[in-house]
């Protein structure tokens, strides 16, 4: 596998693009379909330089870095990051895309001020205050156990350019703090888009998309994606979104 070894408990799973594979642990985090999502959510220009904070194993820069022409990865725990590191090796892509340790919650000691044109994140979801905290390695990416929603906002201001994209996927309960923490960080959402698993459920998801300097208004509510047809069978767009339509 070009020179990339596994520890123990590891093992290389597809990523059905572009016959791409990541590094994954077997009793750990492992990447889901929200970051098939929100890797496809943005329009990208071939030029611009692309931040993913919160990259877990680099699910999300293995999915989309033939858009951008430089990606930039950091995450806080350096075990994923050492995985996410060797993914990219794996897929050789060492000259397009960059893993970094790091907490973005310190964003102003890894990275220049507006210095990029897109940037992800697919941060917990939950607050510790919903109910149990979760516990074990997937805590941090479950619940704020060490950065919050505010923290994620601050440092996607702090690294985008004036009139760059910020975008990120959430739950749609906590859609008043994100529009109110994006607002407080000059990010005027401009495109959202909610996510249901199946006609007659509630949407369980968001994509949002914001752009740094924008002016208030405008955003657009774009329909609706489902997951599951009535036969429980991933829909035509969701299969185009993976690209197996």
């Amino acid at each position: 596998m070009k020179g990339v070894r596994l520890a123990r408990n590891e093992r290389v799973d597809s990523l059905d693009h572009l016959g791409r594979r990541i590094i994954q642990r077997k009793d750990g985090f492992r990447f889901s379909m929200d970051a098939v999502l929100l890797a496809h959510f943005p329009k990208y220009g071939k030029n611009c330089r692309v931040l993913d904070l919160g990259t877990g194993t680099g699910a999300i820069p293995l999915l989309m870095a033939e858009n951008a022409a430089y990606v930039e990865a950091l995450e806080i725990d350096s075990s994923m990051a050492g995985m996410a590191a060797r993914s990219v090796l794996l897929n050789g892509l060492e000259k397009k895309i960059r893993v970094r340790c790091g907490d973005y919650r310190e964003i102003r000691k890894l990275v220049k001020p507006e210095s990029f044109d897109v940037v992800l994140a697919n941060p917990p979801y939950g607050v510790v205050s919903d109910g149990p905290a979760a516990k074990g390695k997937q805590a941090g990416a479950r619940q704020e156990v060490t950065a919050t929603l505010s923290d994620v906002v601050r440092a996607a201001r702090y690294a985008l350019r004036y009139g760059g994209k910020f975008a990120m996927i959430h739950r749609p309960a906590r859609l008043a703090e994100i529009f109110a923490a994006m607002t407080a960080n000059q990010l005027a959402p401009k495109r959202m888009r909610l996510v249901e698993p199946r006609a007659g459920k509630s949407s369980n998801l968001v994509l949002i998309e914001a752009v740094q300097g924008g002016a208030p208004g405008g955003l657009a509510a774009l329909p609706t994606l489902r997951v599951y047809d009535e036969d429980g069978a991933y829909t035509p767009e969701l299969l185009d979104i993976y690209g197996k339509h």
